[in-house]
């Protein structure tokens, strides 16, 4: 690691901890020829993770659209914000915990919708009315059918 005072190469760990929020290890440096201490992070590699849309196009994950779609089917329901968070950032965990740089979008709006149907059965038909294009009344009472028939 190069000293951001003088330059040199070489110097020495004198603390590691993590992070508050474990994502990262910070390191306390003292530069072995001007004597200097600097900070460094070390945090694991993101490895950007490609969307197959329905048209064959790819665009990078974003989880924030994750989160728009979900506020806008937990619109005037009892969901929290912090619940549509969790359901994003478990779907992320989960496309990075299979080890692929690319996920077909029907994939990730089958996890939204698993997670959606544990909180609010209102919001999940909502979100699959939008994700799976209901194109009539009796597309969406097949799926209220479907919901009713599993409990």
């Amino acid at each position: 690691m190069k000293c951001p005072f003088c330059g040199y190469s070489e110097s020495k760990v004198v603390d590691s901890r993590s992070t508050e929020d474990n994502m990262a290890i910070r390191r306390r440096r003292e530069c072995l020829e001007c004597s200097k201490r600097y900070t460094t992070y070390e945090k694991v590699e993101d490895i950007p993770i490609l969307v197959i849309k329905k048209d064959s196009s790819r665009e990078f994950f974003d989880k924030s659209k994750v989160i728009n779609g979900l506020i806008k089917s937990c619109e005037k329901r009892p969901v929290s914000r912090q619940q549509i968070e969790d359901i994003a950032s478990d779907v992320e965990k989960s496309i990075s915990n299979q080890m692929v740089t690319e996920v077909k979008s029907d994939a990730i709006g089958e996890m939204v919708m698993e997670k959606l149907k544990e909180i609010d059965e209102i919001a999940y038909v909502r979100f699959a009315s939008v994700y799976r294009q209901f194109k009539d009344i009796n597309t969406f009472m097949e799926e209220i059918l479907n919901l009713v028939n599993k409990k």
